[in-house]
């Protein structure tokens, strides 16, 4: 007996699926470095914020309204936490994402966001006691906190503009780490796409208020087509369908476990940075890099590595009387 259905493809409520539409979104993400730089390059980072999420959010409704015969009505009150959640993971993450564009390379920000928002998204839900803590995870905070202390200082070494877009790049991470924890309340009964489109239409809208005032500044003429592609592809790729599969993935994993996930941004990112732009970092924040990964895997696992640690070993005979 044969299917019609691609092996490849994971069947609907396979647990593979969340992990999947993951990977998707960091395989998006790690591409947004690169193309963002290039559209930073041509205009102001607020009005390239504002055209990546105004085209996305446009995208997102048109999509929504197509669908909406196979989704529940958002509502009032879940419209307005979307809305919340959509200033703080859209505006005020991507305020942070392009200005430290502006100001450092790609490569930086697709190091520093993916590795340090599980960090700082861990000792958050630690923080508030949403999840156990144990000594692996606490030592896990720790180390990669020096990671990041180690790769901000080989920055200070090269130029002071850089640090600072680093700097930024932080406080991007504590915005998307506010982002991941919230969004889990967020989707509960509410459809991923109404979710999605609803958070990026008015967190979009916010970017559009921001970027008003400098498009009188923006030589429009003199925008090459590169830039332009880019802009289309940030709509699409990195904002309408990456932010679609994060929901879609969020809503059957814990918030620290899919920023487990985050940890294949700064491959995808130092592959896009590299290849495209051409950029590189010291030897002293490959570093850092290293002991920031160590420390936010551990932060993020540690309680499943003390777990393993302390189950009880079987025996050899003892196994093999179960197994027989």
């Amino acid at each position: 007996m044969t299917s019609d259905a691609n092996p490849s493809t994971p069947p609907a409520g396979s647990p593979a699926a969340p992990y999947l539409n993951l990977l998707v979104t960091m395989v998006m993400f790690g591409s947004a470095f690169a193309s963002s730089k290039v559209v930073v390059g041509a205009m102001p980072h607020q009005m390239a914020a504002a055209l990546r999420f105004g085209g996305g959010a446009v995208l997102l409704i048109v999509l929504a309204i197509a669908l909406r015969r196979k989704s529940a009505p958002i509502g009032r009150t879940a419209a307005l936490r979307a809305g919340l959640i959509g200033l703080l993971g859209v505006l005020a993450y991507n305020f942070f994402f392009f200005w430290g564009l502006s100001l450092a390379p790609a490569l930086d920000g697709s190091i520093i966001v993916p590795v340090l928002s599980p960090i700082l998204t861990t000792a958050t839900l630690l923080l508030l006691r949403r999840e156990k803590a144990s000594w692996a995870r606490v030592a896990g905070l720790l180390v990669g906190l020096t990671g990041a202390a180690v790769f901000l200082l080989g920055v200070g070494h090269t130029s002071n503009q850089r640090l600072l877009g680093d700097l930024v790049f932080v406080a991007g991470a504590a915005c998307w780490a506010a982002y991941s924890i919230l969004s889990k309340s967020l989707l509960a009964g509410i459809a991923p796409l109404r979710a999605t489109a609803w958070g990026t239409a008015v967190g979009g809208l916010g970017l559009v208020v921001l970027a008003a005032p400098t498009a009188g500044d923006v030589a429009w003429s003199a925008v090459s087509d590169l830039a332009w592609a880019n802009v289309v592809f940030l709509a699409i790729g990195p904002t309408a369908i990456a932010y679609l599969f994060y929901y879609r993935g969020l809503r059957d994993v814990s918030p620290s476990m899919a920023t487990v996930m985050m940890f294949t941004v700064p491959v995808f990112g130092t592959f896009f940075s590299t290849v495209f732009l051409g950029e590189s970092f010291t030897g002293v924040q490959l570093t850092g890099t290293v002991v920031m990964l160590a420390g936010a895997l551990l932060a993020v696992l540690g309680n499943t590595l003390v777990e393993r640690t302390a189950q009880p070993r079987v025996p050899a005979d003892r196994q093999a009387e179960e197994v027989s």
